[in-house]
Order: C-alpha cells, then structure tokens, then sequence
C-alpha cells in the first residue's frame, strides 16, 4: 500500500494548514468554526454571500471525507436544499448545475483521499483550488457549461485538459 502524502499525519497535517491558515478562509480557522459553518450551511442559515466557490470546494471536501462513494449525491442534495433556503432558483439557467458538481466532487475526491479528518481535508482543498474557479475551462467549452442540459445532467468533459 502506498504510503500517505505527509500532510495527511497529524502533526504534518497541523503544522501545514497553520503555515497557510492566514490564506484560508475564516471558517477553516478552527475545526469548531469549520464544524459551526458546515452545520450552518447543511441547516440553510448560512448566509447567500457566503457560499462562495472556496464554501463549494470545503463542504465538498468534507463530504467526500464523511460520506465517501455518495459524495456527489449529498453535493447535489445539499446544494439544492441551501438554494431553496436562501431563494436561489434552481432552474435550467441558475441554481444547482449538475456537471460542474460532479467535476469538482471528482477533482477534490481524488485530492482529498485518504484523508480521514473533514477540516484537514478542507483545509487542503482550499489551499489547491479555493481560488481555481476556472479549472473547468481546461475540460469543458463555454458553450457546454452554460447550457442547460450541463446543468441538468451530466455531460462528460469535450475537450483535453491539455490545453
């Protein structure tokens, strides 16, 4: 079995996330305030403006730690959930998209394995790709992610990542 990247042991994985703690996120400041933010989100109180790209890669880390082979499904459920909590129409040109959470629950999974520690894992991930909003872009055209059937259903990627 291959061993661990180093930021997974615990004192690594502390030391790590204290070296970039002051570019994180507050609510990645603490596993408590981490806990209070999942909690907030998972309730539909956490605040519209809150949920930002980095908040998506977060809950996604945590729940590819938590919930493992039904991540995306929880993604999905949860995000729906919040959008209707906080009045976000989740219709064929806002809301949930379905491509695109199932691209970055594929991406921070694999990133975020073997992690067993939700806020290490979140803390990773938003180091990696809170700020990589437009990774999409290497995989998907403009024209497949803003059409409504991407958003609806899952549409594999229609270019190379090698561009």
């Amino acid at each position: 079995m291959e061993k661990p990247p180093y930021w997974f042991s615990s004192a690594a994985a502390k030391s790590a996330i204290l070296s970039i703690a002051p570019m994180l996120p507050t609510f990645l400041s603490t596993p408590e305030t981490f806990a209070a933010f999942v909690s907030a989100w998972e309730s539909g109180t956490l605040p519209k403006p809150e949920w930002t790209h980095a908040a998506h890669v977060a809950i996604c880390a945590c729940y590819t730690v938590r919930f493992k082979h039904s991540a995306f499904d929880q993604m999905k459920a949860g995000i729906v959930r919040h959008n209707e909590a906080v009045g976000t129409l989740n219709g064929p040109d806002s809301g949930y998209h379905e491509t695109l959470t199932r691209f970055w629950t594929n991406i921070i999974a694999a990133s975020t394995n073997p992690t067993h520690d939700p806020w290490q894992a979140a803390c990773h991930a938003v180091a990696k790709f809170g700020e990589a909003r437009t990774l999409h872009t290497r995989y998907y055209t403009f024209d497949v992610v803003h059409s409504p059937e991407a958003r609806q259903t899952w549409v594999p990627p229609d270019q190379s990542p090698s561009r």
